[in-house]
């Protein structure tokens, strides 16, 4: 396949980079040009990339969990795997006209060591597919539960690294907001989701860090950051897990019951069966 030339006009783009991928991912407009909007969202690629760089050192398999339209994924094959003679990617996604479109433009860009997998999360979990481990699995702007999907494929893969930027969690706000007036009896704490905003907020923080005491539990230590800055974007956690190796791989000792406990004192018993397992 022929490549498209460099646009002499978009030096922010590094060498080498498919610039019909870039006119895909909307990066870059029909002619090739960069605008104000464009540039930004490139930098935020751009800065994504330089987390995930450093995990894919020696990887052979990496698993985008709950892709959509895997432009995470096709950004990191063409920053990374397309230059090196091994390590695939793996996009897997319920939406069966997505999988058909990614596996199009997959074929289109000449990216061969890109497949798809049209299937539902509990199949992803037994697929003969997949091999029983695997190297890195992704979940970008993975909204509600889908991030928690992702992350149990993670564990039932004996990931060595897992990256997660969660998105619209509202699983946990809803069972703060169900139990309200129950909570106001029973602790003073209610008062941090007494108002429907807090209620939003503290829901979403409280399931970030239930997840983090999850993979901890299991033997990942745990970085916490800012994907881009705030103005860009309210969904702005970036969560990375990495194998420990520094201990055996042994699990945090108190991270269960630090999350039972948690559980407990927000009146969430009953979401232990998707924040604390084995």
């Amino acid at each position: 396949m022929k490549k498209s030339p460099l646009p002499a006009q978009a030096p922010d783009i590094r060498p080498g980079q498919s610039i019909d991928l870039l006119k895909e991912l909307h990066i870059l407009t029909r002619d090739g040009k960069l605008n104000q909007d464009s540039r930004r969202k490139l930098k935020q690629v751009y800065h994504l990339y330089q987390f995930i760089e450093p995990l894919l050192t020696d990887t052979k398999l990496l698993v985008d969990h709950g892709a959509g339209k895997s432009y995470l994924g096709f950004i990191l094959y063409d920053l990374f795997f397309k230059d090196k003679e091994t390590g695939d990617i793996v996009g897997i996604e319920t939406r069966s006209e997505l999988v058909e479109r990614s596996r199009e433009l997959a074929t289109r860009l000449d990216f061969p060591r890109m497949r798809f997998l049209a299937c539902t999360v509990e199949d992803s979990l037994t697929s003969s597919e997949l091999p029983e481990t695997v190297d890195v699995v992704t979940a970008l702007h993975a909204c509600n539960t889908a991030t928690d999907d992702a992350i149990r494929f993670a564990l039932t893969r004996h990931a060595r690294h897992i990256v997660l930027v969660p998105c619209c969690q509202a699983e946990v706000a809803a069972s703060l907001r169900a139990k309200k007036n129950e909570s106001l009896g029973k602790t003073p704490l209610s008062e941090l989701w007494r108002h429907p905003i807090h209620t939003r907020e503290l829901g979403s923080h409280l399931t970030n860090v239930l997840r983090c005491l999850l993979l901890e539990s299991h033997g990942y230590d745990i970085t916490v950051t800012e994907l881009v800055g705030w103005e860009h974007s309210m969904k702005n956690e970036l969560i990375i897990a990495s194998k420990n190796t520094h201990n055996g791989g042994r699990p945090r000792k108190n991270a269960r019951e630090r999350a039972a406990a948690i559980l407990r004192e927000f009146n969430l018993d009953d979401l232990a069966a998707r924040f604390i397992y084995d």
